[in-house]
């Protein structure tokens, strides 16, 4: 490919076919372009542009998030998923407000909590518009097809093979606009399914496409069945109020608030017999799904007595809300399933 550049043709399909108005693409703002790249990770931007401007309206500098407390970011970030993510990031806006200024290196990116390299690389050159190399899903994807890699790119040789390859096509002028473009291809041409080969600019070059693996590339391991695991939730009311609680901030659902759930028969069983509970007035069942296994919630509908309240609240520490309130407060969206469902 000698008369070829990977890079001037990218820019090139960038300038006219690119994305130019996501509302983090701030060239002064490296708060927003973080922000983003953690929400974007394994989320897709349709789902991000849902929630970014309505956290950034919330909490505008990282000051803002590293000041506030978790209560107050969780809300804004539930439905989401994979909240490790908003706590890393709250605990490292945290420490960049007492710091007093960004980080101005790649290394220095990466000490924060949830920055790995790619993530480092992005906020290097889309955050401060300096050098910056990142190896997200739609990099691994595009170079994959482009020089027909078909190792798994799950074990770490491979993985740093692929990373010598982004370097190397990475340029150091008009850093900013490839890392968006390259993302861009992989997002709206260079698909997971049905890649749009016939608009791509690598087309002719694509050793992929020369060979007709664009659709079996990048190397995917077989998947493994998804496990189903069953829990009971315990929807108690009382008026208007269901009883919740908070959850621990390690852990599924870490530090939101959710319906007491007992992840085994006795354990329901035990519980309802410790706290008194009156017969089930009704149940129902839902099915959520996350990554790595599938939960059947079975929620066991009890009502209570208002002087019972207390009582409740004493032996397992949550709070009686309505159910408006407790979304307002942040809850998993199987929660949101739940209400839902049932009738009440």
């Amino acid at each position: 490919m000698p008369d070829f550049s990977f890079s001037d043709a990218l820019l090139a399909w960038f300038d006219v076919h690119g994305r130019h108005d996501l509302p983090w693409q701030v060239a002064d703002d490296p708060y927003k372009v973080w922000v983003s790249e953690i929400m974007l990770q394994q989320t897709q931007v349709k789902t991000v542009l849902q929630y970014f401007e309505r956290f950034i309206n919330r909490f505008p500098t990282v000051k803002d998030l590293g000041t506030a407390s978790w209560d107050d970011v969780a809300p804004y970030w539930a439905g989401l998923g994979y909240y490790a993510r908003a706590r890393n990031l709250h605990k490292a806006a945290s420490v960049v407000a007492q710091q007093g200024h960004f980080p101005k290196t790649r290394e220095q990116w990466m000490e924060l909590p949830g920055i790995g390299p790619s993530t480092a690389g992005a906020l290097m050159s889309l955050g401060l518009r300096e050098y910056g190399v990142i190896m997200d899903g739609n990099v691994k994807r595009v170079l994959s097809r482009f020089f027909a890699v078909e190792d798994d790119l799950s074990k770490p040789v491979h993985e740093r093979a692929m990373w010598q390859r982004a370097e190397q096509l990475c340029p150091e002028t008009r850093n900013h606009d490839y890392t968006q473009a390259i993302m861009d291809l992989g997002a709206t041409v260079c698909t997971p399914k049905k890649p749009l080969c016939l608009y791509c600019p690598m087309q002719q070059h694509c050793q992929a496409h020369q060979q007709g693996l664009e659709t079996e590339l990048p190397y995917k391991k077989p998947k493994k069945a998804v496990p189903v695991k069953s829990a009971h939730v315990l929807l108690i009311h009382s008026q208007q109020e269901w009883f919740w609680q908070q959850r621990p901030s390690t852990g599924l659902w870490g530090g939101l608030w959710a319906l007491p759930i007992a992840e085994s028969e006795s354990e329901f069983i035990q519980l309802c017999q410790r706290l008194h509970l009156p017969p089930l007035a009704s149940s129902v069942q839902i099915s959520h799904s996350f990554t790595h296994f599938t939960w059947l919630l079975n929620a066991h509908v009890i009502e209570l007595e208002t002087d019972q309240q207390e009582y409740l609240m004493a032996e397992l520490g949550g709070q009686w809300l309505k159910p408006q309130i407790a979304t307002e407060m942040g809850i998993p969206t199987a929660m949101k399933k739940l209400i839902s469902a049932v009738n009440l």
